[in-house]
C-alpha cells in the first residue's frame, strides 16, 4: 500500500536489463562490482547480495502536462539555449518552465510556494521531469544551482509510492555526499520539504557520537544522507542495511572521488539492488567521475548546465597576485586593512596547521578570526560556522573542507592564502561568494610553486573577462615569476582604508 496515489509506469527488472548495454554502449549491470576490492580492510565485511527474485517497485511518476506537450521543438530549443541547458539521452522529456506544469503532487507543491521560488532553476526545470521519469540521470551544474531540490522533490514523490517501512527495513532513498557540511545542509532541506509527507530522515556522518544516528536508524527512516564511511560502518555494525534502496544519489561525485572515497562508493554499491534509479552529480567531469558513472548507471539521461569545461562564475571578480612564500601574511593583513567593512570573508589555506598558525596570529593583530578544519570537532565546526553566519566572527579561515556545501548566503570575499591543489577546486572555492545573484570578489596568492597551474587560471580568468596581469601572463609563457612589491591588489573595492585594525 502507497502513501499516495500515484501513476502507474514501468518499474522495469534487473532480468531485462542485464543483457542490454549501459551507459554509452558500454558497461551494464552486468558488470556492476566487478572489479576485484581489497579482500581485506574497510568494508571488507559487508555480505554479498542476492538480488535475484527482486520485487518490482514502481519508478516512473511523470505525466506530461498539456502546456508542456504543446512545446514546439523551437520553443524547447529556444529555452535550453536561453538558460544554457545541454541533454544528451534517448527520448529526453520537454524541459518545465514553471512550478505549476510540473506535475508535482499537491503536498509537494504546497511546501515548494511556501519556499517562495519564483520559477525553476536550470538544473530543475530539466533534471525533474528525467527524474520523475524514473531514469537514471546525470546531474552537471556548479555549486548553488538548485541541484539538491532537483533531486529531493523526485525521491519524495518516489517514497510516498513504495509500501511503509517495515521493522527493520533500511532507507528507500539514499544520498551520499563527501563532506558533513553538504550532508548535514541536505538534511536540512529534506526535513523542510518532507514534513508534508511526515518523511523521516537521519544525516549519517563521522566526528560525532553514532548514538543518536543508530537510534533513528533502528526506528526506521525513508531517508539517510550520509558520508560513505559512516554509512559503511554502520552497516557493517547490523544498524541498517539498503535493501529497500530504490532511489541512490551520488551528490558531488568529482569531490567525493577527489577525496578518495571510490571504493567506498563501490562498496556501498554493491549492497544496493541494481535496478535502483541512479541519480549522479557533479559540477565538474573529469575522466574519472565519467568513469564510475559508465559502471553504475544505466541507459542515463544527462544534462549540463552551462559548459562541461571548467569555467568560474562571471558575477565574481577574480584578482590574482604573484607574490612569495614569506610575503602572504603581510599581503593579507594590507587586504584585510583595505576590504575589511563587517562583510564576510573566508581564507583557504592548504593546511589545517597553517590555518591555525594564521588564525592564531591574525587573533593576535586585533582580527575577528577562526578556524574551521578536518581536525576539528563536529561541534566545534558548527559553533564557528554559526559565529561566522551571525556575523560576530566575520573572518573565517579554511581548508578545503569549507570548499563545497558551506550554505553562508552572504561572503561577500574569498580569498585563496594557499592556492589548491587543482583548478576544480580553485573555481570551487572562489564559488562561495557570488551566489544566488549576487556579485563577490576573490584574491589569489600565487607563488612559483603554483607556476604549473598558471597557464589554466588565465585560461578561467580570460574565459570570465577578468584582467590577467602582466607578471600572471609571463608566467603563463613559462617565465620565471616575479613577485609584486609592496603594492599588491588594485582596484580592491570599497574598505575602510588607513590600516586601521578591526574594532567593533
Amino acid at each position: 500500500m502507497s502513501r499516495h496515489d500515484s501513476r502507474s509506469g514501468d518499474p522495469g527488472s534487473y532480468r531485462d536489463r542485464k543483457s542490454d548495454g549501459g551507459f554509452g554502449g558500454g558497461a551494464s549491470y552486468r558488470k556492476e562490482g566487478s572489479r576485484k576490492e581489497d579482500s581485506e580492510g574497510f568494508g571488507s565485511s559487508l555480505p554479498k547480495q542476492d538480488f535475484d527474485g527482486l520485487t518490482p517497485f514502481e519508478k516512473n511518476f511523470y505525466v506530461e502536462s498539456s502546456a508542456v506537450a504543446s512545446m514546439t521543438e523551437d520553443e524547447v530549443e529556444a529555452y535550453r539555449l536561453r538558460r544554457e541547458i545541454t541533454v544528451e539521452g534517448r527520448d529526453v522529456p520537454k524541459p518545465v518552465t514553471d512550478f505549476q506544469v510540473v506535475g508535482f503532487p499537491d503536498y509537494v507543491m504546497q511546501e515548494v510556494l511556501r519556499a517562495g521560488f519564483v520559477e525553476p532553476t536550470p538544473i530543475q526545470a530539466q533534471g525533474w521531469p528525467m527524474a520523475l521519469k524514473g531514469r537514471d540521470l546525470i546531474g552537471i551544474a556548479e555549486t548553488g544551482s538548485g541541484k539538491t531540490l532537483a533531486y529531493l522533490l523526485p525521491a519524495i514523490v518516489h517514497v510516498n509510492a513504495q509500501p511503509f517501512l517495515a521493522p527493520g527495513d533500511g532507507p528507500i532513498v539514499l544520498v551520499l555526499a563527501p563532506t558533513r557540511e553538504l550532508a548535514v545542509q541536505i538534511q536540512q532541506e529534506t526535513t523542510k520539504f518532507g514534513a508534508s509527507s511526515k518523511l523521516k530522515n537521519t544525516c549519517v556522518y563521522g566526528g560525532v557520537p553514532k548514538g543518536p544516528q543508530v537510534r533513528d536508524l533502528q526506528k526506521g527512516v525513508e531517508i539517510v544522507i550520509a558520508t560513505p564511511g559512516r554509512l559503511i560502518d554502520m552497516l557493517e555494525s547490523h544498524h541498517t542495511n539498503l535493501r529497500r534502496v530504490t532511489y541512490l544519489v551520488l551528490d558531488e561525485a568529482d569531490r567525493m572521488l577527489d577525496m578518495g572515497f571510490e571504493p567506498q562508493i563501490r562498496k556501498i554499491i554493491s549492497q544496493i539492488r541494481p535496478d535502483r534509479q541512479t541519480l549522479y552529480w557533479s559540477a565538474t567531469w573529469p575522466k574519472e567521475v565519467e568513469q564510475l558513472a559508465r559502471q553504475f548507471l544505466y541507459n542515463p539521461y544527462k544534462v549540463v548546465i552551462g559548459s562541461i569545461d571548467l569555467k568560474a562564475n562571471h558575477a565574481i571578480r577574480q584578482h590574482v597576485e604573484i607574490v612569495s612564500e614569506n610575503q602572504k601574511y603581510n599581503k593579507l593583513v594590507k587586504l584585510l586593512e583595505d576590504i575589511m567593512d563587517g562583510s564576510r570573508i573566508l581564507i583557504f589555506m592548504d593546511t589545517k596547521k597553517g590555518c591555525d598558525q594564521i588564525t592564531r596570529q591574525l587573533r593576535m593583530d586585533g582580527w575577528p578570526a577562526l578556524s574551521i578544519h578536518g581536525d576539528k570537532s563536529q561541534a566545534e565546526r558548527d559553533w564557528v560556522l554559526s559565529e561566522f553566519k551571525a556575523g560576530k566572527s566575520p573572518i573565517m579561515t579554511a581548508t578545503d573542507v569549507a570548499a563545497r556545501g558551506l550554505d553562508v548566503k552572504d561572503v561577500m570575499y574569498v580569498i585563496n592564502y594557499d592556492f589548491p591543489g587543482s583548478l576544480e577546486d580553485y573555481v570551487h572555492r572562489i564559488g562561495r561568494t557570488g551566489r544566488a545573484g549576487a556579485k563577490g570578489t576573490a584574491y589569489t596568492f600565487f607563488t612559483a610553486a603554483n607556476a604549473r597551474f598558471a597557464k589554466e587560471l588565465i585560461g578561467i580568468l580570460e574565459e570570465a573577462g577578468q584582467t590577467v596581469s602582466s607578471q600572471l601572463a609571463a608566467m603563463g609563457r613559462g617565465a620565471p615569476p616575479v613577485p609584486s612589491g609592496h603594492g599588491g591588489f588594485r582596484d580592491r573595492g570599497r574598505g575602510l582604508g588607513g590600516g586601521r585594525p578591526w574594532s567593533k
